[in-house]
């Protein structure tokens, strides 16, 4: 979700570096790189490439279609022969797409999902997901969607409704369907977070009428979820939310991956106001963050709680 500046940002690492020492030893945080360019303002998605040690990254409402592949540390990669310099570099333009409000990058099989599932208001009739093979970033400037598969929840009847639990800003692929975990609010106030959150599951892909979600489970506990990834073994699901991380293991039966054993780690409040926004593993044993901030950090998952 968009926000506006907050007073008193981290504008350089050593800064940011020195404020979360304690925190880097005692929740296995530490900031590793910031995103210092331009471009990227309030990046909201993030995947790791099977191509490459790089990453996947979007801005999210109110950009152009657009992505960008970064370094570990920020920086951008462009198109070798372009003759363009990475702070100048203005990303891969998707030419039939737009970000109406773009919440989160999964990666499967050398296809890049896009979930344009923002829903603030919990009115929108528009949502759903690009669907884009993933090309080298140095090889190409641009990219077209191969599809954008449309969208419903099967228990919203008004828009908005009663209930406003139809945010979604977490998409993950497992067994090689889409997965989405909503984002609740109190209902009619945009900035009221609610406890609680729905899994919800792909199960078709029309591209001419909207795919209606299968519900799969609901947690009480996670709170303003805002991005999901599932590990490169595809043992572990990490969820992300502004006051914790969480790690589910693989369900033993059925679908429902938030119903299994979970471990967390809460985050101090100097982090989780800088709004935490986007995750991806990094390996098995480490996660990648990204803040509203522009803060990149990693999460070692051995430091993990067990949640009773």
């Amino acid at each position: 979700m968009a926000s506006a500046p907050l007073a008193g940002r981290w504008r350089r690492l050593p800064l940011l570096a020195a404020m979360l020492g304690a925190l880097s030893t005692a929740q296995a945080i530490e900031p590793i790189g910031r995103l210092e360019h331009e471009a990227l303002r309030e990046v909201s998605g993030v995947a790791k490439s099977r191509l490459g040690d790089f990453y996947w990254v979007h801005n999210d409402s109110g950009d152009e279609a657009r992505l960008f592949a970064i370094d570990r540390d920020g920086t951008p990669r462009v198109p070798s022969w372009l003759g363009v310099s990475s702070e100048d570099w203005q990303g891969h333009a998707i030419a039939n797409a737009d970000n109406f409000d773009w919440e989160d990058i999964a990666l499967a099989n050398g296809v890049l999902y896009v979930a344009d599932t923002g829903n603030n208001g919990n009115a929108r009739r528009d949502l759903g997901v690009y669907v884009i093979h993933e090309p080298r970033p140095t090889r190409v400037t641009a990219m077209r969607a191969l599809s954008y598969l449309p969208i419903r929840y099967p228990d919203q009847r008004d828009y908005p409704g009663e209930r406003w639990h139809f945010d979604c800003e977490a998409l993950f692929v497992a067994d090689g369907q889409l997965h989405f975990i909503t984002k609740h609010r109190q209902p009619g106030q945009v900035r009221s977070q609610q406890a609680g959150a729905k899994l919800y599951r792909l199960d078709t892909q029309h591209t001419d009428r909207q795919n209606v979600l299968t519900h799969v489970g609901d947690h009480e506990e996670l709170l303003s979820v805002t991005a999901a990834d599932l590990s490169p073994d595809g043992k572990t699901l990490a969820v992300a939310t502004y006051t914790a991380l969480w790690l589910f293991d693989r369900p033993a039966s059925g679908g429902n991956w938030l119903a299994g054993p979970a471990r967390r780690l809460d985050l101090d409040a100097s982090l989780w106001r800088r709004y935490l926004e986007a995750i991806a593993w990094q390996d098995d044993a480490t996660l990648l963050l990204i803040t509203e901030s522009r803060d990149i950090l990693t999460a070692q998952t051995a430091e993990f709680a067990p949640v009773e």
